[in-house]
């Protein structure tokens, strides 16, 4: 069973930006716990981040035939990112989304989920935990 973690625009900016909102902890932080669980887990994944709408499109679209899941936090791109969306469904592969922040619990224009369309759960608010369940709803989806 392999996965791919795609992390969006300005989740590099972790433990910089908002800290009263993101907390402490880095996006080197997030990455290792990912790790740590998907070791425990034993699943395979890849980890891919990209501050660029493009890049992300191109990477989903490589993981046809590739991976068995994808699990993505788009950030800011979750809200209009028609071209996320859209390469999404072209590969047809289960997909999480993940928010580290309960979205419907914050500004208005965040509320809107437009690549969660795609997805057949999307996990918010948990911070990094949220991945964790990602990897095991993903699993269990996929039957094991």
């Amino acid at each position: 069973m392999k996965f791919l973690v795609i992390n969006g625009v300005n989740l590099n900016m972790l433990g910089i930006r908002e800290k009263d909102v993101y907390g402490n902890r880095s996006y080197d932080d997030l990455c290792n716990y990912i790790k740590e669980i998907a070791s425990e887990e034993k699943v395979d994944l890849d980890i891919f981040f990209s501050n660029f709408e493009g890049e992300i499109v191109e990477k989903i679209q490589n993981s046809y035939a590739v991976y068995d899941g994808i699990i993505i936090n788009p950030g800011a791109y979750a809200h209009y990112s028609i071209a996320i969306l859209d390469a999404l469904r072209s590969v047809n592969l289960p997909t999480i989304e993940v928010h580290l922040t309960d979205v419907m619990n914050r500004e208005n224009y965040r509320r809107v989920l437009i690549t969660s369309e795609a997805c057949f759960l999307t996990i918010m608010g948990k911070g990094f935990e949220g991945y964790k369940e990602a990897i095991i709803k993903m699993k269990q989806k996929l039957g094991e």
